[in-house]
């Protein structure tokens, strides 16, 4: 996928010159938004670590604890749609 890219950001350079440095910001901010989705991978780790320690130590509360666990990954999950969404905007629209 990165090489398809990178196409894409030559063939936008070669035909127009003059947009080569737009083209290279355009990456560069759809890879900084990208960086989102990395910080959230470490969260939703480190909160479902935290969640079999819980339930480790509390085996009847784990219909709770996986309910909010759930709940929670899904609420962070969505800001790292919002990210990959604008990334994609950003390599296809600009």
């Amino acid at each position: 996928m990165n090489t398809e890219i990178l196409e894409i950001a030559n063939k936008l350079s070669q035909e127009n010159p003059s947009n080569a440095v737009g083209v290279g910001l355009v990456a560069v901010g759809a890879g900084a938004s990208l960086i989102g989705v990395m910080g959230i991978g470490v969260g939703q780790g480190y909160a479902a670590g935290k969640a079999v320690e819980a339930v480790a130590k509390n085996p009847e509360a784990e219909k709770s604890i996986v309910k909010l666990l759930i709940i929670g990954c899904a609420i962070a999950e969505t800001s790292s749609i919002y990210c990959l969404i604008v990334a994609i905007l950003l390599l296809f629209v600009f």
